[in-house]
């Protein structure tokens, strides 16, 4: 049976999450601000959170109505055959969000979605009262101009959270923005890749996983992993394909970082990712002896929280500038909130994208 699903993103990577899901050979990918949709199986569903590198979650989309008052709220998701999902016992917590919507107190909302639900659900089940003692089943909302999409969550913990950094260096990349940057450098396995600035080493984690054709998600649980109608065998066997597709390294990839905790920590994350002798780390300051003679940069410079003041993550982007100005010639793909970036760099990119 073919089922709707939905994979939220951060802003700026729908575009990418949606070439994912078209390489996974996912049906009817289409990608809209925030989300990308996709038509398939549940099998469809554990591939693509095992293999995701730049989604946050997998949703089934249960029901997709108006909603401009709360009584078509009600009344829409009562009509939703929920019974086909969540088991007699099962609990179904309601969270969610309105965006310019009629219905925008999301605590009224929760309340008449869980109403509606459990009305639905003791009905099916001949209940005046649902035990919830069960299998989390947690629903999710989306009210967008009038629209609600009620959604089941097959993820669990959001799908940045690999399972190889338990802790981390001060102000981390997020995992699916780190892989995103990876995938818009469009390395080639043998260049040479290099982050300076690479802190719990998260960047080069996720470009080691990439090159080795290493699933993402292959270190951890799901969600739809402990619903009553899960397979454990298919998931088994997923999980076995992903080490039989893992691919020979190639390309030296290098870290540097001048605070000593950090390399400590990278090092232990890489590790944990299966990917400790793919990357060579460094504790060092930014100089032109951390940087490759060829090949790209990719990185997250410091600045203002993990710097301590402007000035200082300033004048160390000009001194950036000023040493790949003066060394060969590398490609930079530089991640920064500071506007002024580029002026303190000293040259312009060629290149900007939001993210």
């Amino acid at each position: 049976m073919q089922l709707r699903f939905c994979v939220p993103t951060l802003f700026g990577l729908e575009g990418l999450t949606a070439d994912e899901l078209r390489r996974l050979a996912m049906a009817d990918v289409s990608a809209e601000n925030g989300r990308v949709f996709f038509n398939g199986t549940w099998e469809d569903a554990a591939k693509a959170n095992l293999w995701l590198r730049t989604g946050e979650r997998v949703l089934l989309v249960l029901g997709d109505f108006l909603a401009r008052t709360f009584d078509e709220l009600f009344e829409s998701v009562k009509a939703l055959p929920l019974e086909d999902i969540i088991p007699k016992n099962g609990a179904f917590p309601v969270k969610g969000h309105s965006v310019r919507s009629r219905l925008m107190s999301i605590p009224d909302c929760q309340k008449i979605i869980k109403k509606a639900a459990a009305t639905r659900l003791g009905h099916a089940y001949g209940l005046n009262m649902l035990p919830e003692t069960g299998t989390l089943y947690q629903l999710q909302f989306i009210i967008l101009n009038d629209r609600c999409l009620l959604l089941l969550d097959t993820t669990g913990t959001a799908l940045h959270k690999r399972g190889y950094r338990p802790a981390a260096s001060e102000a981390p990349i997020r995992e699916t923005l780190a892989a995103a940057m990876v995938l818009l450098s469009r390395r080639r396995g043998d260049r040479p890749l290099c982050d300076p600035f690479c802190g719990s080493g998260t960047i080069l984690i996720e470009a080691a996983m990439l090159a080795s054709n290493r699933a993402p998600g292959a270190l951890r649980h799901f969600a739809m992993e402990q619903f009553d109608n899960a397979d454990a065998q298919m998931f088994r066997r997923l999980r076995e394909e992903t080490l039989e597709v893992l691919t020979p390294f190639e390309g030296p990839i290098t870290g540097s970082d001048m605070d000593p905790a950090a390399i400590a920590l990278a090092k232990e994350n890489a590790n944990r990712a299966g990917c400790s002798g793919q990357i060579a780390f460094t504790c060092a300051p930014f100089s032109r002896e951390v940087l490759p003679d060829s090949g790209i940069i990719i990185t997250n410079p410091p600045y203002g929280e993990r710097l301590g003041t402007e000035v200082q993550a300033r004048a160390l982007y000009a001194q950036m500038g000023k040493v790949l100005a003066e060394g060969p010639n590398l490609g930079l793909y530089v991640i920064t909130p500071d506007k002024e970036f580029e002026r303190m760099f000293g040259k312009k990119a060629d290149k900007k994208r939001k993210l």
